[in-house]
């Protein structure tokens, strides 16, 4: 197998550098790029840094000088952080994933495109199935900007492999990553202090472990198959239980006032939370993950519970620099 030359966007988060790593000791990698807006907080020998922003029309003319062979999409911005509007998120997700593509298009090495996507795709309805398959996408009703966008980027990298069926797409369509490095409205939300939950509802929640989501991803660069995988542990949790595995305290608060009371803790400085989040605390997801295993080749080492209890373990023993968040009830 000839060496492989890989180009990772977004390599400055963590996902993205701890895949660079990786990649930068795999003997069949012959050259790692990665791409970014600003420097990785750690060094990273062995990487080609690209400061670029993927919007930047420059980048038609700089990816195909890499003569890299496979594209690791890292960029797509899941919940607007501080200083990046929700309008710039749309633009880095929408206009940032056209952009990459149309850069691809001019890029003749090009022989594979791994994207870490994301199972908000589906939703969270009441009516939804037990388990999403690949499939199901078109299911739910799309009600959130996020969700729109990465509708749309699937339909981008589906179309872009219609049209280059020689270059192998796969879109990773992951559930809400855990884990004690990451940072998340998931992982804040499971730091509160008092976490709010909707009054007569427990929610099956599946995740997936950081381990699994890197190695997953590690995975597909590997063995790449076209359209949508699913990623995320096996077995889903009560959102019940996982508060209490993670020893935190419960404020159940009627639907009609969720809202209002969440609003309430932002006002006091708690973190807000995005309308996909809100919804999976209501009505929960769970995706099917058999393409990943019997496919992509790649079985979680973690299960949903016990990604959870790491988490929990590692936030008891080196508490969080997050510190624990009031909510107003």
């Amino acid at each position: 197998m000839p060496s492989r030359r890989i180009l990772i966007t977004g390599v400055a988060s963590y996902f993205g550098t701890e895949l660079a790593r990786r990649l930068v000791r795999d003997p069949e990698v012959e050259y790692v790029a990665g791409l970014d807006t600003r420097p990785p907080s750690r060094p990273l020998p062995g990487v080609d840094f690209i400061e670029l922003d993927v919007r930047d029309p420059a980048l038609a003319r700089r990816l195909p000088e890499t003569g890299v062979d496979t594209v690791v999409h890292n960029q797509i911005v899941r919940r607007p952080g501080r200083g990046v509007s929700p309008q710039a998120a749309h633009e880095i997700n929408v206009i940032g994933s056209l952009g990459l593509l149309a850069a691809c298009e001019r890029s003749p090495t090009i022989r594979t495109i791994v994207v870490r996507g994301s199972a908000g795709v589906y939703g969270s309805e009441p009516t939804a199935p037990q388990f999403f398959t690949e499939e199901m996408a078109d299911l739910g009703t799309t009600r959130s900007r996020f969700q729109r966008d990465v509708a749309e980027i699937d339909t981008f990298f589906a179309t872009f492999s219609r049209r280059h069926p020689k270059v192998t797409c796969t879109m990773l369509r992951y559930q809400p990553s855990i884990g004690p490095s990451v940072d998340s409205q998931l992982t804040r939300y499971l730091s509160l202090a008092v976490a709010p939950t909707f009054l007569g509802f427990d929610p099956r929640i599946q995740v997936v472990h950081q381990h699994d989501a890197l190695g997953a991803l590690v995975a597909a660069i590997a063995h790449p198959v076209p359209g949508a995988v699913n990623v995320a542990s096996p077995g889903t949790i009560g959102l019940g239980r996982m508060l209490r595995i993670a020893r935190r305290a419960t404020v159940p608060i009627p639907s009609p006032l969720f809202a209002t009371a969440v609003g309430a803790g932002r006002r006091l400085g708690m973190e807000d939370f995005s309308p996909d989040l809100r919804r999976l605390l209501r009505y929960g997801r769970a995706v099917d993950t058999r393409r990943l295993v019997e496919e992509v080749g790649y079985r979680p080492r973690f299960t949903t519970e016990g990604a959870v209890r790491d988490f929990a373990r590692a936030m008891r023993e080196a508490p969080s620099t997050r510190s624990a968040q009031p909510v107003a009830a």
